[in-house]
């Protein structure tokens, strides 16, 4: 028997309301924005959450000097236009592309993420 239905993904960030709209425009999710933390859902349930931090350091990736802690791989049909959509969105390409199926990025907050060919 299962403890817990859907797992949460709580994101330290400076801006909650800022990269749950990042991440609600790319993933096409519910954004929901209070004081100090936010949250984008799926339909199905799914969420990430995003907790304001004071004094909040981004991870350099790929060195462990601050290391990336987590990241989050989504899945997309298309690289190069998934791309370009994130890009609109705020997010940065890395210049350290280690892979040819999936591309890394980083959200407006300087979390790594991987755009995945599905």
């Amino acid at each position: 028997m299962a403890i817990a239905r859907l797992p949460l993904i709580v994101v330290d960030c400076p801006d909650p309301g800022a990269l749950a709209g990042f991440y609600g425009a790319m993933l096409d999710w519910e954004v929901a924005v209070s004081a100090d933390r936010a949250s984008v859902c799926a339909e199905d349930g799914q969420c990430i959450s995003f907790h304001r931090v004071d004094g909040y350091t981004p991870p350099m990736w790929p060195t462990q000097e601050r290391p990336q802690q987590m990241h989050l791989d989504v899945i997309v049909d298309d690289l190069d236009a998934a791309e370009a959509a994130v890009i609109d969105l705020g997010a940065t390409k890395h210049p350290d592309q280690p892979g040819t199926s999936f591309r890394v990025f980083l959200d407006p907050a300087g979390h790594p993420f991987c755009l995945c060919l599905n």
